[in-house]
């Protein structure tokens, strides 16, 4: 077992004005890697708390998150902020793409907060929009393409550093059945592939039966 993510004992609350809401209370998780895992549960049950903290996006209230043997939790900003861009991939259920920038640009962006040179840059975005099938759509703007399109760019954008882990909040959500389908295949061939983690948040009992291993979750706790 080798875990490439590891949450002991980690709580999460949250204030709303003087009242202390916990969003997670006690999880406890390992993800291998490679693993492909999906996390099921409500809407407010903690998943997208549990991915934020997994993503360095947040820390833990309580509770220690480690990602590839770096504790997270006591990480400085800065030092959480490069481990982010170098390390872990986000891909968002309503593709967060720039509308001003063409699909090229838009999965060059992590690229260029990472420092990579511009030949190099143009070269791994279009090898990346190649792999998921759009080396004819690079100079069009992310309006011009239709939803599955627009989630393409933004897996390969996910890929642009070549993280060890990819972040998968509810994927398929803003998709019809058919190209949700479509997208979440599409995300096993890379996962098998590439080796790559996957840990995905979905409410959709289909789209998690891809992954190699579902956790329930229910009132911020691991239930199943």
């Amino acid at each position: 077992m080798d875990p490439i993510v590891i949450l002991k004992r980690v709580h999460k609350t949250f204030l709303l004005g003087r009242r202390a809401v916990p969003a997670l209370r006690g999880v406890n998780l390992d993800v291998e890697r490679g693993e492909f895992l999906a996390i099921m549960g409500p809407s407010g049950c903690g998943k997208t708390t549990l991915l934020n903290l997994v993503g360095m996006l947040d820390k833990p209230t309580e509770g220690r998150v480690v990602v590839k043997g770096r504790d997270a939790t006591s990480m400085s900003d800065d030092l959480a902020s490069d481990l982010r861009l170098r390390e872990v991939g986000f891909v968002f259920q309503n593709f967060n793409l720039i509308p001003n920038m063409t699909v090229l640009e838009n999965v060059q962006l992590p690229m260029r907060f990472a420092y990579m040179n511009r030949i190099r840059m143009e070269s791994r975005a279009r090898m990346l929009l190649n792999a998921v099938g759009l080396e004819d759509r690079m100079e069009h703007l992310p309006s011009e393409l239709s939803g599955g399109e627009q989630q393409r760019v933004s897996i390969a954008r996910a890929l642009a550093n070549d993280p060890s882990i990819l972040i998968l909040d509810e994927p398929t959500g803003e998709l019809d059945s058919e190209m949700g389908h479509e997208i979440i295949s599409l995300l096993k061939r890379l996962n098998k592939k590439s080796k790559k983690t996957m840990i995905m948040a979905s409410h959709d009992p289909s789209i998690a039966s891809y992954a190699d291993r579902v956790v329930r979750m229910l009132d911020g706790k691991v239930v199943g």
